[in-house]
């Protein structure tokens, strides 16, 4: 379904707004889980349309020094991918959470209402992506494999069906029904950047004192990261978390110092 005649740029310009959007509505207290679905609509929307901004798919071609496919000079295109590991350097992961066309429609999948899996506490995702990161690097650097192709992540949103990897891909989109975002936290090599980025945020989900020590926030984490001992930026800014917490302000997202 990718259009050919349509720029790249068209994906990247979108997904600035979005993230502009998308951190306005958390700085103002206005986000809430249905008013992401448009967000993650949309910037599915674009990974099938102009298949950008597909970052994770972006940061291969840069590893694997590809001047053609990243659709703007590599100069431009490792410019890119360095203002948004900045953004989440202050505002969090809503790259992830709901710019990334790839972490869009698995989000979009596991709101299918059926039996979730997985041990959100476990830091085992972590650290398979960082092994699979190391193995990223080395096929691309040294042996210049596009691991990414492989798994079928262009495959899957040029709608290539006659490609066994199309169906590779399709495979992890269906598992995100019961697990959360399977190749968001275990193969994405550009989270694997991000997470330490937004371990670190300046702006991010806090508890206030209001907080009663009830534990539906934790519950309602898929990802284990609204655990007060959890640091492993993994927050994807979801809204779960906001969404369960039966007191109003216990639980905002501000920077550090501004807790009320």
């Amino acid at each position: 379904m990718v259009v050919e005649s349509i720029p790249q740029a068209a994906g990247f310009i979108y997904g600035l707004f979005a993230f502009a959007a998308l951190a306005g509505l958390w700085y103002s207290g206005r986000f809430t889980r249905r008013r992401a679905v448009p967000f993650l609509a949309a910037s599915a929307f674009f990974g099938f349309l102009v298949f950008a901004p597909v970052f994770p798919y972006q940061l291969q071609n840069l590893v694997l020094r590809n001047t053609a496919a990243p659709g703007s000079p590599l100069p431009v295109a490792l410019g890119g991918l360095l203002a948004f590991i900045v953004l989440t350097l202050v505002f969090g992961r809503i790259v992830c959470g709901q710019v990334c066309p790839v972490g869009a429609v698995q989000e979009l999948m596991h709101l299918v209402p059926t039996k979730k899996r997985g041990n959100p506490e476990s830091r085992v995702p972590v650290a398979v992506r960082a092994g699979v990161f190391v193995v990223f690097l080395a096929a691309g650097l040294g042996l210049s494999v596009n691991l990414l192709a492989l798994v079928g992540l262009s495959d899957f949103f040029h709608l290539a069906v006659a490609s066994v990897s199309f169906f590779v891909f399709l495979w992890i989109v269906l598992l995100s029904a019961v697990v959360y975002r399977p190749f968001c936290r275990y193969v994405c090599p550009y989270g694997a950047l991000l997470a330490p980025a937004a371990s670190k945020a300046l702006y991010r989900l806090r508890r206030t004192d209001a907080c009663i020590g009830c534990g539906k926030c934790e519950r309602a984490c898929p990802t284990g990261t609204a655990d007060p001992a959890a640091r492993l930026g993994e927050c994807y800014l979801c809204g779960r978390c906001t969404e369960a917490c039966p007191v109003a302000g216990a639980l905002t997202y501000t920077r550090a110092g501004r807790e009320e």
